[in-house]
């Protein structure tokens, strides 16, 4: 009755872009441990997602066209502002965050420890992103593990800031994300969790060479702007292996 009571005051967002193959797979497995609203946000996707995301359970909102994987967020997270949600945890359509790691982000957030959490898994990194995240870390003074994770619980003071106009010019929900949370002196955490490799697709930000390039520009812009250092109180990421 607890759990209940606490989850109807937190919204699910998964942004979704042609994940038909996977979204309702996604969906059932939240339902296991998550007796909330989830939300699917369909940024314009030309297969079967937002259907398939209605009949496993969830709430559809659709995009008319397509504003990329950080619109699409910001919209889920304009809708929890807007529905008086105390907690938005974020999570991809892919399958590659386990449903079973939304109770560990609350035991983390809902007793106000913190604004935001974020499930952190920096082993899934290639060699070449790893290096990525090192200069973004010295430039920024960021010192986060887990730099792009979609897996990320805000508190209401958060959500308020990532649903402003301000927040409408980012592209990506990671580092812009992050240092704008840091100049709005929030408390960012991260908690170890387990990440899979996609069920099925490729990912949109590395999808080819000029996607990598613009994200490696864009990113990079935004590091050299030097954000002041966030303030993380950080739990020890130990290693872990994929299933």
């Amino acid at each position: 009755m607890q759990d209940y009571e606490l989850h109807k005051k937190v919204v699910i967002l998964i942004p979704a872009k042609n994940e038909a193959q996977s979204v309702g797979t996604v969906i059932q497995g939240i339902q296991r441990c998550f007796f909330g609203q989830i939300v699917v946000i369909d940024d314009a996707s030309q297969d079967d997602t937002a259907t398939i995301a209605r009949q496993a359970g969830a709430y559809v909102i659709p995009l008319a066209y397509s504003l990329g994987a950080w619109g699409a967020t910001q919209t889920g997270l304009r809708y929890a502002w807007q529905q008086g949600y105390d907690i938005a945890i974020t999570m991809d359509a892919d399958g590659q965050h386990e449903p079973e790691s939304i109770p560990t982000l609350l035991a983390t957030l809902a007793p106000a420890y913190c604004d935001v959490v974020i499930g952190a898994h920096p082993q899934r990194g290639s060699l070449a992103r790893r290096l990525a995240w090192s200069l973004f870390r010295w430039l920024s003074g960021v010192t986060l593990e887990d730099l792009t994770s979609g897996l990320r619980g805000y508190n209401k003071k958060a959500i308020a800031i990532l649903a402003s106009n301000e927040a409408t010019l980012l592209d990506y929900q990671d580092m812009g994300v992050l240092m704008l949370l840091s100049q709005n002196n929030l408390l960012i955490e991260e908690v170890p969790i387990l990440m899979y490799p996609r069920s099925s697709g490729h990912s949109r930000i590395f999808s080819s060479w000029w996607a990598v390039t613009h994200y490696m520009v864009y990113t990079l812009t935004l590091c050299l702007a030097r954000s002041k250092r966030i303030r993380i109180r950080q739990l020890p990421l130990t290693p872990t292996i994929f299933k």
